[in-house]
């Protein structure tokens, strides 16, 4: 089963590996840190199987040693002290190598002892692992790349009054240390690259994911206007739901918050209502699309507002489906009928509870990030990837003539 998912993958991306002819930047190394593991292991996997596949006349000369190996994982660990603080540590010579670093700043499954106590990990403490190993590898690597699916304090990416502007601070910081790119998905507020002007910054779509896992799961859907609509839960979303709609060519909506902006609760204004801007959607199948799932209250207030308009089957999208506050609600709003599918990437902490879920399913980035990583490698564009029109248009025609994607 894996090698036939390899061998798919191979033939749907076939151009864009085929065309890869120039020398790489530096032998490739990954460095997934313990909140990372599961998914580097996966993209360590697709990377190995494409580039011993991969048949060049100078794969044997001296610019190309090293590029064909069995594994391109570099070992580290993070040592914790008694007191809770820690140190990074690199296990092998990396010297001149491209470094890919991957962390999951949102994995709270992972925990430490400090002074006898069992401490949960919090972004704050994946970001200093992360710098720790930025650390080790200082001076040796010929260039650092940091993969961070989800944007380490990218919700407070603007100042409002006296308030810290943190994601502005954390890039510059990782810059600083010798940062040379930063690659994320679907970042809150893309214009934070603002901070550093002069660096590598790519907030990916994974869209093509998305539909790719969506038209798999449901096998009779109708893919037009007049059968679906793509919504956006708020104001800040209204981008990200029409390149959506434009990729599949379906019309969109959009959900904008009333907040009683007289009282704060846990940190913010308290929405009073949910109000619809958009054509009707009665009778139709509705995608809704975020950038993540938190607590998900906003997201199943939305679904069951479009249900009172008569929507038929609503489908919700994030790239982050971080369920803070449980999956109770959800399976509730499920058995109910409010919602018919939760699409998540595993980008970042999925648990055992989420992956038994009937109506979740699942949206594997390994395979775009290996694609991702080996471009970068040779220095090459990765613009087909970022914007994959003529992939999704593909599969969504294949999908309308009936043939298995």
């Amino acid at each position: 089963m894996a090698e036939e998912r390899i061998e798919t993958g191979k033939l749907e991306n076939a151009a864009i590996l085929d065309s890869i002819e120039t020398i790489p930047v530096g032998p490739l190394g990954l460095v997934p840190l313990d909140s990372c593991m599961e998914m580097g292991k996966k993209i360590d996997w697709y990377l190995t199987k494409w580039r011993n596949d991969r048949d060049g006349e100078h794969n044997k000369s001296l610019e190309f040693a090293g590029y064909q190996r069995d594994s391109y994982i570099i070992k580290s660990k993070i040592s914790r002290f008694g007191t809770g603080e820690g140190k990074g540590t690199i296990s092998e010579s990396i010297r001149g190598d491209d470094l890919y670093i991957m962390v999951d700043v949102c994995n709270y499954s992972m925990s430490y002892n400090m002074c006898g106590k069992k401490n949960h990990m919090s972004p704050d403490d994946h970001f200093a692992d992360l710098k720790r190993i930025i650390a080790a590898a200082a001076g040796k690597a010929r260039r650092i790349n940091v993969i961070m699916p989800f944007l380490y304090e990218g919700r407070q990416h603007r100042r409002s009054g006296r308030e810290s502007l943190d994601c502005a601070l954390a890039l510059q910081e990782l810059v600083n240390m010798g940062v040379d790119n930063i690659i994320t998905f679907d970042a809150h507020d893309p214009r934070v690259q603002n901070a550093i002007p002069l660096k590598g910054f790519e907030t990916v779509q994974p869209i093509y994911q998305f539909i790719k896992a969506l038209l798999r799961a449901e096998k009779n859907l109708t893919v037009d206007a007049g059968h679906m609509t793509i919504i956006s839960p708020d104001e800040g979303g209204m981008s990200r739901a029409i390149y959506f709609a434009n990729m599949m060519g379906l019309d969109v909506g959009m959900f904008y918050k009333r907040r009683d902006y007289s009282r704060v609760v846990d940190g913010r204004n308290p929405i009073i209502a949910h109000e619809y801007l958009g054509s009707s959607v009665e009778g139709k199948d509705v995608i809704v699309i975020d950038d993540m799932i938190s607590s998900g209250e906003s997201m199943l207030e939305v679904a069951k507002a479009l249900k009172e308009r008569k929507a038929n089957r609503v489908f919700v999208c994030a790239t982050f489906g971080l369920f803070t506050n449980g999956l109770t609600t959800f399976d509730k709003y499920y058995e109910d009928g409010i919602i018919d599918r939760v699409l998540t990437t595993n980008a970042t902490y999925q648990t055992p509870e989420l992956l038994t879920r009937e109506y979740y399913t699942s949206v594997d980035l390994s395979k775009y990030i290996a694609l991702i990583i080996d471009r970068l490698n040779h220095d090459l564009s990765i613009n087909e990837l970022m914007i994959p029109t003529a992939r999704i248009k593909k599969v969504l025609n294949k999908y309308k003539e009936g043939i298995d994607i």
